[in-house]
């Protein structure tokens, strides 16, 4: 049986152009990169060019890329480290004098459980936006929640479970022209995690001041991430130990992870038929939306229109998400019941709640996530298989 993987959301393959990038990088050129000698110095070198290639992908100076574990560091680093600068003294810290945050309430979990965190721990008051029906935050809600003492704006590009694409460059615009009125910078960051594979990267067309992107999303490594730190924003370090990344994470450099990140983000650069590929893509999406809506009580979660070519998330009304799961799974097929952090939770989507959705209807969702190698056979297989799976587990439901 052929194996079917509509989970790429979650990660995907690597390159084979990658893995060759980076396999002399773990026993031929295996130096610490600071180290002086020779072998440092190879390895060195290799860190600093992957710096250069990503910074020209996302338009930037080399010294304006950190490089972290994952995108949930890198997460944490621009929230925790934003927060930080601004409170050195968190002892001295009144209600007053509290930072403000605002955020979505369907953010990926390593911003919304940082947030609540810093929350809980009396050093932040936060204000979670919730989106609209169709997923998407209005930039009317985020005007209306700025502070006096709001210090940072932290909206995510694309949503990780139902891919709507959130107006990033709107809000970056609307956060400088309040800027330009404020004695007290608002500095905005994006979680960029699922964007660049479809979607602008260029920072200054965005107009963030930070931004998160991981490499295992994008045909590379897992183990690799980044954040954008726009010079001047000040960022507090939360990994001690030495001096590596301009002395914003300290760590021995992962530098065959490091040569994959940029490899994949110049195979992604040099594709030149983004556009095209997107056209791909979505002509397959669309196909499958289609094909899952003619399935009676089924409905798309989030909106269709500013939706990432590669998502499709879908809710069956009286059918158990974790059960649909295990059923394609018989049939060969891999997808998810939202974002792979979460998959393991019988809670019910807090992107899908934060929408409106009762929790029934949540339990119901699952995700599909396409990528460069999905074919239509492929599409034209789930179509073919989920009928059946709903209808037999509607009949199993206590709740029909």
């Amino acid at each position: 049986m052929n194996k079917i993987y509509l989970d790429h959301s979650a990660t995907t393959p690597v390159d084979i152009d990658v893995m060759e990038a980076m396999l002399p990088y773990f026993s031929e050129k295996f130096g610490n990169a600071s180290s002086v000698h020779s072998f440092g110095q190879e390895a060195r070198s290799a860190v600093d060019n992957a710096r250069h290639q990503i910074a020209e992908f996302l338009n930037c100076k080399s010294t304006e890329v950190i490089f972290t574990s994952g995108g949930s560091e890198a997460d944490n680093l621009a929230i925790k480290g934003i927060i930080e600068a601004f409170t050195p003294d968190l002892n001295e810290i009144t209600n007053k004098k509290k930072p403000h945050l605002i955020t979505s309430a369907f953010e990926h979990h390593a911003v919304l459980e940082t947030v609540k965190e810093l929350e809980a721990d009396g050093k932040i008051e936060a204000t979670l936006i919730k989106p609209n029906r169709d997923g998407l935050i209005e930039l009317s809600d985020i005007e209306s929640a700025i502070k006096k003492n709001t210090v940072l704006v932290s909206i995510m590009y694309v949503n990780n479970e139902i891919g709507t694409v959130q107006p990033i460059r709107a809000i970056g615009q609307l956060i400088e022209k309040i800027n330009k009125e404020r004695d007290q910078r608002i500095f905005f960051h994006s979680d960029a995690v699922q964007a660049a594979e479809h979607f602008n990267m260029n920072v200054d067309y965005l107009h963030v001041d930070l931004l998160t992107m991981s490499a295992h999303k994008i045909y590379g490594p897992k183990g690799i991430g980044l954040l954008y730190i726009h010079s001047g924003v000040p960022i507090k370090h939360q990994i001690i130990g030495g001096g590596q990344e301009y002395k914003k994470r300290a760590g021995t450099e992962n530098v065959a992870s490091i040569v994959g990140f940029a490899k994949a983000l110049e195979i992604l650069n040099t594709k030149s038929k983004i556009i095209d590929d997107n056209k791909g893509i979505e002509k397959l999406r669309d196909k499958l939306i289609d094909g899952l809506l003619k399935i009676p009580n089924s409905f798309l979660n989030g909106s269709r229109k500013y939706r990432s070519p590669a998502n499709v998330n879908i809710s069956f009304i009286n059918a158990e998400g974790e059960a649909i799961l295990l059923n394609l799974d018989m049939e060969g097929i891999a997808a998810s019941t939202g974002s792979a952090c979460t998959s393991g939770s019988l809670e019910p989507s807090h992107v899908l709640i934060s929408m409106g959705l009762k929790p029934e209807q949540c339990h119901g969702s699952i995700r599909f996530t396409l990528g460069r190698k999905t074919t239509e056979a492929e599409i034209d297989k789930v179509l073919q298989v989920m009928p059946g799976i709903i209808e037999k587990l509607r009949k199993m439901s206590p709740f029909k």
